[in-house]
């Protein structure tokens, strides 16, 4: 091999090597700057999602004390009611009752 030869195939080397290289490094740096802005919006909508759980829990246990509550009313309504009615009912009559 000629050195014009040598020196040639060494520069080729050099410059795929560089390229390559540069281009790994910006490679990496686009997935870094990427990561960077997913985990902001990760953190961002982490809080945000939080406060709504937080909103949404309080309403659920808000409605779910009002209902028990109204079921308890309903139930103690409906029992009063039976009452009431087992005694305007009174004793079961016979049809037929005996007499001599």
């Amino acid at each position: 091999m000629t050195t014009e030869t040598l020196t040639i195939v060494i520069s080729a080397i050099g410059i795929v090597l560089t390229l390559g290289a540069s281009l790994f490094a910006a490679g990496a740096w686009m997935v870094r700057r990427i990561d960077d802005r997913i985990d902001a919006v990760d953190e961002k909508l982490s809080t945000r999602i939080d406060a709504v759980d937080e909103k949404l829990s309080t309403r659920i246990d808000a409605v779910d004390e009002k209902l028990t509550a109204r079921i308890d009313a309903v139930a103690a309504d409906v029992t009063d009611l039976k009452i009431s009615v087992a005694r305007l009912e009174g004793p079961p009559r016979h049809l037929l009752t005996a007499r001599r």
